[in-house]
């Protein structure tokens, strides 16, 4: 307890004699004299909620709905349950989106980015730039039958081309495709390990080992078939190609 309060003090007595200043943060809530400091308070929170929904933007506006969903399809047809982890499962994911992306991203930071930093263009000229690149990589992979379904539900005039159809009416139009292209993928992926826990389960009943649980059998001889076939290089080889070929 002695040692306790001296090494306490010592402490104190330290951060009472320290050079550095701590410094301190004061937020507080009064009226402005100016409009320049309204102005400055809204440009504040508009930059926390765009940090806020930063995490949405990227799940729903890139490759990573599509790469996620088919790698989760995957793990469950496996039937390996937590394995690999959803940490890994995520960073994976992740990782690969930032491979697909990077031509997208390149773009916004020449055309939009650096100007902006340069203070050769305006910030609404430069969000219009940055999310030209990005609306065109969603409409390499919208679907027809999306896109004229929110433009119905919209209720807009009927758009004379792609580029003409509103930002907020390709992103869910693009979530919804890339949901179903992740859903034909994830069936295309169950039917090999499907067909492998059938004959298991087909032998083991000829066998009358009924009391044996087939995936005690069949999860070893997929895991020997997933490894056999270099299936993570197939998989996510033909993932990432999936966003180059169009």
């Amino acid at each position: 307890m002695a040692l306790s309060v001296a090494g306490a003090a010592l402490l104190a007595a330290a951060l009472a004699h320290a050079q550095t200043p701590i410094p301190g943060i004061n937020i507080t809530v009064g009226r402005s004299n100016s409009p320049e400091e309204v102005a400055t308070s809204l440009q504040v929170l508009v930059i926390l909620t765009v940090l806020t929904l930063a995490p949405a933007i990227l799940i729903m506006t890139t490759s990573f709905t599509r790469i996620v969903i088919v790698l989760a399809f995957l793990r469950q047809a496996l039937g390996t349950q937590q394995t690999p982890p959803n940490q890994v499962m995520v960073g994976l994911a992740l990782f690969l989106t930032f491979f697909v992306m990077e031509p997208v991203w390149s773009q916004v930071n020449q055309n939009a980015l650096q100007p902006y930093l340069a203070r050769r263009m305006s910030q609404s000229q430069a969000l219009e730039r940055a999310g030209a690149p990005l609306k065109q990589f969603m409409l390499r992979f919208v679907r027809e039958k999306d896109l004229a379904l929110f433009v119905r539900i919209a209720n807009i005039p009927r758009p004379r081309n792609l580029e003409d159809v509103p930002f907020h009416v390709v992103v869910p139009a693009f979530i919804i495709s890339e949901l179903k292209t992740a859903f034909q993928i994830g069936f295309l992926l169950y039917m090999p390990f499907l067909v492998v826990d059938l004959v298991v389960s087909s032998v083991l009943m000829a066998m009358g080992m009924m009391m044996l649980p087939p995936v005690m059998i069949s999860l070893p001889l997929k895991l020997m078939l997933f490894v056999l076939v270099d299936g993570w290089n197939l998989i996510v080889g033909s993932l990432v190609q999936s966003f180059f070929e169009r």
